[in-house]
């Protein structure tokens, strides 16, 4: 590199969006990905000692994984081609493979092809990469939001290593924002004095995505007026101006946040899906994490609905792994759903009581023992060690038997009348008609 080009690279670095001129140059500079680039990591081994293969990057915008392949291509110092899903095309992808082919034989110089978004390319597109991909002419990270086992060819996916990136946490954009406010490649030439309320603001409502909170940032930073001291202060107010949202009152790891996820929970449970809604609405808003919402919403299925509505568990565990699968904001469409269908369904927490009441009394009174006719003696043992006289309810009328299946009477699921556990109480209560030692012990009904 001559001066000249070093001028012109040194101008297009100032003129670069902060997002961009702060992008790490080291691994020990890249943030929020401990899982995989912390010390002795698999993914931190193979970059540092350059015996890296081609890999894909999964995860959601702004967690980094542009950064990370620059950071790859510094530290291996290969040769870095980088090309998008969007732009290029079987010509411009030929053009590139054949030059770094060329390249090695050549030159012996390696090369790390850079795909951002390379779920968008067509099955054509994603075969021309596979012959170079496998003869090692390239190094291909590819980088994708989508779910690469869906969305990316398998030949493809069975040549490089999959490494799923997570969404930058709160302390992760806060890092981030103080080194942007101090770096030389930041704002460090400015004199900017920033809240603590403003740092967490930001760091909530840009949802792990460290590009938009330095985008914001910097447009805080730049059309905010100095004081008379000429120091920029940049409050609260200012970044929900910059970012264009409101910043609500939810701290989450404190008492908003518990009080929040209670009034939720406590409005489904109340059979409230317009308080719900609300709720649920303030805590996205707010930037909770919709994982943890979703999780909640398995627990009050059960807990609070149980089998007054079985399929309330299934729409539960769906929601979450349909939060996991497409993420924020479309995943808001599917909590809200998942939270009204709840709310509305017939509560029962008569299963949720039954586990608890039993669980009391295998801890604090004496262990039952299993009945000889209910033990597995293996093939040969059950004459042999007396384990006779178990009855097989399908060969019975009405696949039921009255025989003793744990030495005690006494009750622990009362089913409520409320939606299916109506039907399941009066199938119970038909077979306890039949039974010739009626269970006792039943509580009154709550």
């Amino acid at each position: 590199m001559d001066l000249f080009e070093q001028q012109d690279t040194a101008t297009q670095e100032k003129t670069q969006p902060l997002a961009a001129r702060m992008r790490p140059r080291t691994v020990e500079e890249v943030v929020g990905q401990d899982r995989l680039l912390g010390p002795g990591k698999l993914l931190r081994r193979a970059i540092e000692a350059d015996r890296l293969g081609s890999i894909i990057l999964y995860g959601p915008p702004g967690c980094g994984k542009t950064s990370l392949a620059e950071v790859i291509a510094r530290v291996t110092r290969r040769r870095f081609e980088r090309t998008s899903g969007v732009l290029a095309n079987v010509q411009i992808l030929r053009g590139i493979l054949q030059t770094a082919e060329h390249r090695k034989k050549n030159k012996g110089q390696e090369t790390i092809l850079f795909i951002d978004e390379i779920h968008r390319f067509n099955k054509a597109q994603q075969d021309v990469l596979l012959p170079y991909v496998e003869q090692g002419d390239i190094t291909l990270i590819g980088a994708t939001t989508h779910n690469p086992f869906f969305f990316i060819n398998s030949p493809l996916t069975s040549r490089s290593q999959i490494f799923q990136l997570e969404p930058l946490v709160r302390a992760d954009i806060v890092t981030l924002i103080d080194r942007a406010l101090t770096h030389e490649h930041g704002l460090a030439h400015l004199k900017i004095r920033m809240d603590a309320e403003a740092k967490t603001h930001l760091a909530d409502v840009c949802e792990g995505d460290a590009r938009r909170a330095l985008n914001a940032l910097e447009i805080a930073a730049l059309t905010t007026e100095p004081g008379d001291d000429g120091v920029i202060h940049i409050t609260r107010a200012v970044t929900e101006e910059s970012i264009q949202k409101k910043a609500v009152v939810y701290d989450h790891d404190e008492d908003e946040h518990y009080d929040t996820i209670s009034a939720f929970i406590k409005s489904v449970r109340g059979s409230d899906p317009h308080a719900a809604v609300y709720w649920l609405a303030k805590m996205l808003y707010a930037g909770e994490d919709p994982r943890f919402i979703a999780r909640r919403l398995i627990i009050l299925a059960s807990e609070d609905i149980g089998n007054a509505d079985p399929r309330a568990l299934t729409i539960a565990v769906s929601a979450l792994e349909a939060v996991d699968f497409i993420g924020m904001p479309e995943a808001r469409i599917t909590l809200g759903q998942a939270t009204t269908y709840l709310a509305t369904a017939p509560k029962s927490n008569r299963a949720y009581l039954a586990i608890e009441n039993a669980l009391a009394d295998v801890k604090e009174g004496r262990t039952l023992p299993v009945p000889k006719h209910l033990r597995d003696g293996g093939p040969v043992g059950h004459k042999k060690l007396g384990y006779t006289g178990y009855q097989y309810a399908h060969n019975y009328e009405g696949h039921f038997v009255d025989q003793e299946y744990v030495p005690t009477s006494k009750v622990y699921y009362e089913p409520g009348d409320q939606g299916y556990e109506d039907t399941i109480r009066k199938r119970m209560e038909h077979w306890e008609s039949l039974r010739e030692k009626p269970r006792t012990g039943k509580k009154k009904r709550s």
